[in-house]
């Protein structure tokens, strides 16, 4: 049975159904889970029945496209409805995505901020500064040091308040204990790891994201069942799942719903986060198109997104994603775009104009197509023609640390900014790595950046495009890619100039030839090996491998570790004491364990654990970030860098 055609189901769905069984069934459920994963499963209408053997079926019923009730779950064996079945099918369906708040709002409180319990650490052999105030601002030699006292560097204190300002409001009771119970659950699946965070400790998680929901934290919520999601990836061993995105998953879990308790003001507004993207009125638009790229993700949905570029360089997106996978993101790049009466495909679009009336946008640039939309075809402009010729005008460094800015993992989200790079670069070959082979070229300033493909699969021309570029060193292109944060300068190629000069390629869509290259008969050129970046011999990779290898075994993986002073000696010496001695209590904490007058073992610090994990991991991210902007940054120019790597507060 593939998850993917069972209809999801809402958390609070899997989280009662969960509850209500039996300790002794309890104990069945992962069992029951992949047991029922290979039965046959049949769907007509609304209704999806599994087979659970031949004389027994399992229906879950999803009138609106989700199961939204518990009752909509049936089974016909003897034990229904008190069976494991019904959990099992619950828990083996995809999560639904979060319903919108209720519509009352929360009471703003009128006491001030609480302050955060961090529990005492007196019994670690080595002290470590506090992990909340851990600085992750570097200079681009790579050092770095514990802060001391007063504000952070580059921080100032907030102003005190005049006596007859009104104090800013802070999170309620309930929210309060919403978020303790997130950060509870998530500190449990920490404690135990991939292997021992089954069914029902998925279900505690997905019981305290609906209860943050409904105290209107659908930030910490959504962060809980992107937890949940990757947990059953992981647990069921799909190839798409990656470590570090449950690492990162993990981290904005409890890290928001610590922040709860303390936030106020707008930064309590930015953790509580929204449920839907808001659409603003922008007047009239005059937009120019850029490119179209395919859009695949691992949940089945395809389609594609069109970027396009306002007069004055801002961008937008016009976008298509639905069920359907890569044959429908083929599909869609020749259908009309969905704005107003223009008629133009995606593919068009992106290569041509369109002057828009009662515009709507949301945060992150996403073009609202309502019916007071109007937009009609107009003339676009080449990538060498105002007003997109300026995109390329912005240094690289510029460029990246503004994508850095819009992509930390931990930030506090506003919408603003993209990803996406504008570079001339000229083109030097292929390069063979680990993971296979990338395309190296020569940026401006003569800094090397590795090109990929933006997916491998075959539908798709990625691959096969970028192939046949590394065929043509010396090459001068102009292109767009989206950066991915490493120690060395590193993008996405999405779209370039033709080789020709003639016109643009969506490197996604648009299959180039070899009669397209300047010289047809060239073999694949590799290019000599490059000189490293600033942040590849960095030894931050030995804290950030035991914050990774904490999520699959749980805290006992790092509490077997013993002495790790080799570990930290050698991250000293690369100048991050800071991370040796983040290393040096993380390690101290999953070891330790008390034991009472009787030499019993007390139960572990869970709590203790999880804030130096916690810790580790947003040092690690920001450290990394800052690392990867200077090595975007050669010539140590100041364009922001150290705004790319936020102060990581837990």
């Amino acid at each position: 049975m593939n998850a993917d055609r069972l209809p999801p189901v809402a958390p609070e769905v899997t989280a009662t159904l969960v509850e209500g069984l039996s300790p002794r069934l309890r104990k069945r459920l992962d069992a029951a889970v992949t047991k029922l994963a290979a039965r046959p499963v049949h769907r007509d209408g609304d209704t999806t029945t599994i087979e659970v053997d031949d004389e027994t079926e399992l229906r879950l019923r999803a009138p609106g496209g989700v199961v939204a009730k518990a009752e909509d779950i049936t089974c016909g064996c003897l034990l229904a409805p008190a069976c494991v079945h019904r959990a099992a099918a619950a828990c083996a369906a995809p999560t639904a995505d979060l319903a919108p708040e209720p519509a009352e709002q929360p009471t703003p409180q009128a006491s001030g901020p609480a302050s955060a319990t961090v529990p005492a650490s007196a019994t670690h052999p080595t002290p470590v500064a506090d992990p909340a105030s851990a600085s992750a601002t570097h200079q681009a030699s790579g050092t770095d040091s514990a802060p001391g006292p007063g504000p952070a560097p580059g921080l100032t204190p907030e102003p005190t308040p005049a006596p007859d300002a009104a104090p800013p409001e802070t999170a309620t009771p309930d929210q309060r204990a919403a978020a303790d119970a997130l950060g509870a659950a998530g500190a449990a699946v920490l404690e135990a790891g991939v292997d021992g965070a089954g069914a029902v400790a998925q279900s505690a998680l997905l019981r305290a994201a609906h209860t943050a929901r409904l105290r209107h934290l659908p930030r910490a919520a959504g962060a809980a069942l992107s937890v949940v999601t990757l947990l059953r990836a992981a647990r069921a061993g799909d190839p798409s799942y990656r470590t570090a995105e449950l690492v990162t998953a993990l981290a904005e879990l409890l890290g928001t719903a610590r922040r709860v308790a303390t936030a106020s003001g707008a930064e309590l507004a930015a953790v509580r986060g929204r449920v839907r993207r808001p659409y603003s009125p922008d007047g009239s638009l005059r937009l120019y198109g850029l490119f179209t790229e395919p859009v695949v993700t691992d949940s089945g949905h395809g389609g594609v997104r069109t970027w396009v570029a306002g007069a004055d360089g801002r961008l937008f997106t016009v976008g298509d994603v639905a069920p359907g996978g890569v044959g429908r993101a083929l599909g869609v790049a020749d259908r009309a775009v969905r704005l107003g009466d223009s008629a133009l495909t995606h593919r068009e679009l992106g290569r041509a104009g369109l002057a828009v009336s009662g515009a709507t946008v949301s945060p992150d640039g996403r073009l609202g197509a309502g019916k007071s939309v109007k937009a009609v075809t107009a003339r676009g402009a080449a990538w060498t023609e105002p007003p997109l010729a300026a995109l390329w005008e912005t240094p690289p460094a510029e460029q990246a640390a503004r994508a850095l800015r819009s992509t930390s993992r931990y930030a506090d989200p506003d919408g603003t900014g993209s990803d996406l790079l504008f570079l001339d670069v000229e083109l030097l070959g292929a390069v063979r790595e680990p993971g296979g082979t990338c395309l190296l070229a020569l940026g401006e300033g003569g800094v090397p950046v590795r090109l990929t493909a933006a997916a491998d699969d075959p539908a798709l021309a990625h691959r096969d495009n970028l192939a046949l570029l590394a065929a043509a060193p010396g090459t001068r292109l102009r292109i767009i890619g989206r950066l991915i944060p490493a120690a060395h300068p590193r993008l996405t190629l999405l779209a370039c100039s033709h080789p020709t000069g003639e016109g643009t390629i969506d490197l996604g869509l648009d299959r180039l030839r070899r009669a397209d290259l300047p010289d047809p008969a060239a073999p694949a050129h590799f290019a000599p090996p490059q000189p490293a970046g600033p942040g590849a011999q960095s030894p931050l990779y030995l804290l950030e491998r035991r914050v990774e290898q904490t999520v699959p075994a749980g805290r006992a993986a790092l509490g077997m570790l013993g002495d790790v002073t080799a570990e930290t000696r050698r991250i000293r010496r690369g100048g991050l004491p800071t991370a040796a001695a983040l290393l040096t209590a993380l390690c101290a904490s999953a070891a330790q364990r008390d034991r009472d007058h009787f030499g019993r073992l007390l139960p572990a610090d869970t709590d203790g654990f999880t804030t130096y994990w916690l810790a580790a991991a947003r040092y690690s991210a920001a450290v990394s970030e800052s690392l990867c902007a200077a090595a975007w940054n050669p010539t140590g120019e100041d364009w922001g860098v150290s705004a790319a790597a936020p102060r990581p507060t837990i």
